[in-house]
């Protein structure tokens, strides 16, 4: 199993309203792409106050090759709308991880 996961640390004056777009929008387009197998979305409880919240979206995918697919095909158009749609106000990383 690998596990594609994306870190986001929102600024707060715009928490409630991107965590309601990535809840309505961006998880359901991730997962209509039909390459992940299921997800999970965590918040971040020990964290320096930065004025800001994190959270992690966590993707479940059946084999590398499936993830690559999604990044090739899907990954730059779904976080270009994230940057289209609150800009500034985040920072992000991501990872990719493999259960052992």
């Amino acid at each position: 199993m690998i596990l594609y996961n994306l870190t986001i640390n929102i600024d707060k004056t715009v928490e409630r309203e991107w965590l309601h777009w990535m809840k309505a929008e961006h998880v359901p387009a991730v997962m209509a792409t039909g390459l992940p197998l299921s997800y999970k979305i965590l918040h971040l409880l020990t964290e320096v106050d930065n004025n800001g919240a994190t959270y992690t979206f966590q993707y479940s995918f059946r084999i590398k090759l499936d993830f690559y697919r999604f990044q090739k095909y899907h990954g730059d158009e779904l976080m270009d709308k994230i940057q289209e749609r609150f800009g500034n106000q985040y920072v992000s990383f991501q990872s990719l991880l493999e259960e052992v």
